[in-house]
């Protein structure tokens, strides 16, 4: 599969699935973009894309059979492309009924719904269609400092409500193509980050509010290890995936960047005041704020990617220190998208998750 290529994309208004959709489009393709456009679906995010022929924004739910049966009729993609799903992980905890909703019961629509299409296609077009299903690597669970990273025959180990609907969801992806030979493909990708995050997530949030002399809230003692992926990285691997993946394989996806959260922190406070400094507020470091872990929150992730680099030649070609500097520099620069998304419910929220929490 070459583009330009047309593709359903699901949940391309978000983070991850905004950047997808204008790589794809930059690179010729065309895509159908089917986003319920909930709080962190910002069609803000393909502004760019405005009156752009080759990319139709449908807002609607994956859940709805009846609209991923009718937009797969209309518009005949390639390959569907799954990234919607609730994702942050303190929300899971606060309200798990929504994640299993659209990561598992929404998954199968698409999948049930997708499986019936390809079946319809002439030999050919069912020859060539393609499944990418995109999960994460909090289904493996959390690992010890010595642990070797996480690789594609790791067993799930999930613990959080999050990671146990998208575990779920992998394992239907998994069960279509060994029941139906479906075309499916999965990726279990590291901790994303770069433009266009939603501000609920460690690095957006940290840098917003050390610009803004807030309080920088850290979990625990801040050495719970991330491997951190930069988005456009996680893009280009999704497009080696969808090219050359080999039928009902799994392909992990990291950035071979490990960095504790409160390193990560220390670093975006430096950039901070590298870019933006206030003599009258001192360094930002000082408003580094110790909190109240979260309920089962994993020590440690780390991606082995050597399946993905040996089989399809894909490599992380941004090194964290510079891929933070570029998401540094995006937000402050786009205080514009920013304030659009910071709505009242936003704000809400990072009170009751944060601000509530007791302080260490």
């Amino acid at each position: 599969m070459n583009t330009p290529t047309k593709v359903l994309v699901t949940g391309g208004a978000g983070f991850i699935g905004s950047n997808f959709v204008l790589h794809w489009v930059e690179a010729g393709g065309s895509v159908v973009n089917l986003d319920l456009q909930t709080y962190a679906g910002n069609p803000e995010n393909l502004a760019s894309l405005l009156g752009n022929p080759r990319h139709i924004l449908v807002r609607g739910d994956i859940c709805d059979a009846s609209l991923v049966a009718e937009l797969l009729r209309q518009h005949r993609p390639a390959a569907i492309v799954h990234f919607a799903a609730e994702s942050h992980v303190d929300r899971s905890i606060a309200a798990p009924d929504a994640f299993v909703r659209t990561n598992v019961n929404g998954t199968f629509t698409l999948l049930e719904q997708a499986r019936r299409h390809w079946s319809s296609l002439s030999d050919h077009e069912r020859s060539t269609f393609r499944f990418l299903h995109v999960s994460t690597d909090e289904v493996y669970g959390s690992l010890k400092a010595e642990d070797p990273a996480f690789c594609e025959t790791t067993p799930y180990a999930p613990n959080s409500p999050y990671a146990a609907s998208k575990a779920a969801s992998d394992h239907l992806v998994r069960a279509y193509f060994h029941t139906y030979g479906f075309p499916a493909l999965t990726t279990n990708c590291s901790n994303n980050y770069g433009p266009f995050q939603f501000p609920e997530k460690l690095i957006p949030l940290v840098i917003l509010n050390a610009l803004e002399g807030k309080p920088l809230p850290v979990y625990g003692d801040g050495g719970n290890v991330r491997d951190w992926l930069f988005v456009g990285d996680h893009c280009s691997a999704i497009c080696n995936v969808l090219e050359k993946g080999r039928l009902g394989e799994t392909y992990n996806i990291g950035g071979n960047s490990e960095r504790a959260n409160l390193d990560v922190v220390k670093t975006i406070c430096k950039l901070v005041d590298e870019f933006r400094p206030n003599p009258a507020m001192g360094p930002r470091e000082k408003l580094i704020t110790f909190v109240t872990d979260r309920p089962g929150h994993d020590r440690r992730y780390a991606i082995n990617a050597s399946k993905i680099s040996a089989e399809l030649g894909w490599q992380p070609s941004i090194q964290f220190e510079d891929g933070l500097r570029q998401t540094v520099a995006w937000y402050l620069e786009h205080s514009g998208w920013v304030q659009n998304v910071r709505t009242g419910a936003y704000r809400d929220w990072i009170r009751r998750n944060y601000d509530e929490r007791v302080a260490q």
